[in-house]
């Protein structure tokens, strides 16, 4: 008992240290479980529809008549957008004596069209790019292109002369007149002293 007296407060220290403990212990909140993880969602982005290719539509063939300074004259069915430099192809090709510089081998052809390869020195005959008669002139030169009246058609059958240097020979008569004499034609943009040379037997005017 002694002991106890010399040492109480050392006692009832250690007792108010075991109590805190105990209501430490009892009062002390229960641990709580993390909140779940959501589930990771993954976007994956999608690439948008591909359009159905567009059909292009393929072009009516066309047949032709080739004559003249070619290895095998005859008709050939050629696809539709061909070019007077594809008919002589199919023609086999021109002969040695063919004259090619009065060709317009870049034209476009036309169904039921005759390309005519003439030879050196011979006159290239005035042929519609479709079918229906030659343009004729008042005074009666039947046969030849009369650059008053003519169509494009018939103007771009003419040797160096395309569908763009037809439609500038048509513009220029609308806003000029009447073309005068054949000799006017080189008023036209484009059309010089060389390409008239070519035509000046083929054309006609008043």
């Amino acid at each position: 008992m002694e002991y106890l007296r010399r040492h109480r407060w050392a006692v009832l220290l250690a007792l108010a240290l075991v109590a805190a403990l105990g209501l430490y212990l009892l009062w002390k909140p229960a641990p709580t479980a993390p909140p779940p993880i959501s589930a990771i969602v993954v976007y994956t982005p999608t690439a948008p529809p591909t359009p159905p290719p567009t059909a292009t539509p393929t072009p009516a063939p066309i047949v032709v008549y080739v004559s003249g300074a070619v290895l095998r004259p005859g008709v050939y069915a050629l696809p539709g957008g061909a070019r007077v430099a594809d008919a002589l192809e199919a023609a086999g090709g021109a002969l040695p004596e063919a004259d090619l510089v009065l060709v317009n081998l870049a034209r476009r052809l036309h169904d039921e069209e005759q390309i005519h390869i003439p030879r050196q020195g011979e006159a290239t005959p005035v042929l519609p790019s479709l079918p229906g008669p030659p343009a004729s002139s008042p005074g009666g030169n039947t046969g030849k292109v009369n650059l008053n009246t003519a169509t494009l058609a018939e103007l771009d059958s003419l040797p160096g002369i395309g569908p763009g240097y037809a439609q500038r020979i048509i513009d220029y008569r609308e806003s000029h007149g009447p073309f005068s004499s054949i000799e006017e034609i080189q008023n036209v943009p484009g059309i010089g002293p060389a390409t008239f040379a070519r035509i000046k037997d083929l054309i006609a005017a008043p």
